[in-house]
Order: C-alpha cells, then sequence, then structure tokens
C-alpha cells in the first residue's frame, strides 16, 4: 500500500479562479493561494481518515513556506495537487502544487507544517500508525 509521498502519487483536487480570489494585479491574491495549500490538506484528512481517529485527533497549521511562480486569473482552472513528507512526533510535513492543466511550472508551492493535537486535552499527541495507516503509509505494518 502506498500513499501520496511525491507529485507523481499526489492527491488531486481542481479549483477555478472566481472574481473574489483576483487581486488588484488581476491575478490570484496570494492569501487565496494559501488557502487553497491549506483546504487542500484539511479536504485530504477527512477524505481518509476513519471517523473514530477524526474524533480523536485534530490538526492545527505550525508554519506554511509559500513559493510563488505564475499568475492564475479569473476563470482559469489549477490542479492542486498535495502529498505527505516528513513525520517528526506530532507534527507531519504536507506539500502542494498549484499549477493549471498540462502546465511545466507551478503557480504556487508550499510545504505546510501540521502539528497533530489530541482533541480532549489539546495536546500534542504524536502521530501514531493509526494516523498514517489512514494515508496508506504503514506497508506491512511498519512504520515510514
Amino acid at each position: 500500500m502506498t500513499g501520496p509521498v511525491s507529485f507523481e502519487t499526489a492527491r488531486l483536487t481542481r479549483r477555478v479562479a472566481q472574481p473574489g480570489d483576483i487581486d488588484a494585479l488581476g491575478h490570484v491574491n496570494n492569501a487565496v493561494y494559501v488557502t487553497w495549500v491549506q483546504d487542500a490538506g484539511v479536504e485530504h484528512w477527512f477524505a481518509v481518515a476513519p471517523d473514530a481517529v477524526k474524533a480523536r485527533v485534530h490538526w492545527v497549521c505550525l508554519r506554511h513556506e509559500v513559493d510563488y511562480r505564475e499568475p492564475v486569473l479569473e476563470g482559469e482552472e489549477v490542479e492542486v495537487r498535495t502529498w505527505l513528507g516528513r513525520v517528526s512526533g506530532p507534527r507531519f510535513d504536507r506539500h502542494v502544487d498549484v499549477r493549471k492543466p498540462g502546465a511545466k511550472r507551478f503557480s504556487c508551492r508550499a510545504v505546510t507544517t501540521w502539528l497533530m493535537l489530541e482533541s480532549a486535552t489539546g495536546r500534542p499527541l504524536r502521530v501514531g500508525d493509526d494516523v498514517l495507516e489512514a494515508f496508506g503509509l504503514v506497508p506491512s505494518g511498519h512504520r515510514v
């Protein structure tokens, strides 16, 4: 079993730039890209995590590192790909690439560090095998 761990295996969603997404320069505002980046991670979690795990833990964003390259204009569609990166204790890195279909260059690329918290206490909780399994990252019961 292999989860989304690279651009090629990433979870793919699409967005269309709406009039309210556009800034004074006529392209998607940087804050909108960050919203798309964050939404990609949240949507992925809710799509794969079992209800029992979702009830036990939640995630908060600690950091976004974002690069902007090519503008996206009103009405243009983009592909938003997200894949998983490094796990360290309660932290999990997630990569996101936003680009127009067929484009060789990204419009926005980001790495977000998420922190997993125990819902009952609000305290950081080490990312366990149940979370890794939800993402398809524990082949044969061995932790990656």
